[in-house]
């Protein structure tokens, strides 16, 4: 027996808003996947709606931790391309290395020079973000420094064959 799974219908663009609601909700609500899917509906009839790029990358961010492989990574990377404000396309780029980092040290063993250089590499982004942040926007900061303590705390370190670069 042949089954037939039914296409994906569009939302109304009306319904954007409330859509948005829903998505930060789930990812509140620790279900990213459902953020995700809405995210994409959203998407699907308004191409270039920043919020509903922002929650995607996050809800693909979200995903890290049980999804090992690459591909959530690739999809969140690609996505942030669309962001159109180069604070935000620069700090959520920072994100999405930050969670492979931080994903990568959940899995442990041998992830953790990944780990590293992942987090080092969120660094350098969140150092960009912060010389371009908006007035009172110090979150790019926050993450760096995040990031230090992460390392620090878990003794993290680069590969052999690269030198070590000090952390302020």
């Amino acid at each position: 027996m042949t089954v037939v799974i039914p296409g994906l219908r569009k939302i109304h663009v009306e319904s954007i808003p409330r859509s948005l609601e829903k998505a930060e909700h789930y990812r509140l609500l620790n279900v990213p996947e459902q953020a995700e899917s809405i995210c994409l509906d959203i998407l699907a009839v308004d191409p270039d709606n920043q919020r509903a790029i922002m929650e995607l990358v996050l809800s693909l961010t979200d995903q890290f931790v049980e999804h090992t492989t690459s591909s959530r990574v690739r999809d969140a990377k690609q996505w942030v391309t669309k962001v159109t404000d180069d604070y935000q396309r620069t700090y959520a780029t920072g994100l999405i290395h930050e969670r492979e980092g931080r994903a990568y040290l959940a899995r442990g063993g041998m992830s953790s020079t990944f780990a590293y250089e992942s987090l080092r590499d969120a660094m350098d982004w969140y150092e960009k973000a912060d010389a371009m942040h908006p007035e009172g926007n110090e979150d790019a900061i926050l993450r760096w420094n995040s990031c230090v303590r992460t390392i620090k705390r878990e003794r993290l370190r680069p590969p052999h064959d690269h030198p070590e670069q000090p952390l302020e």
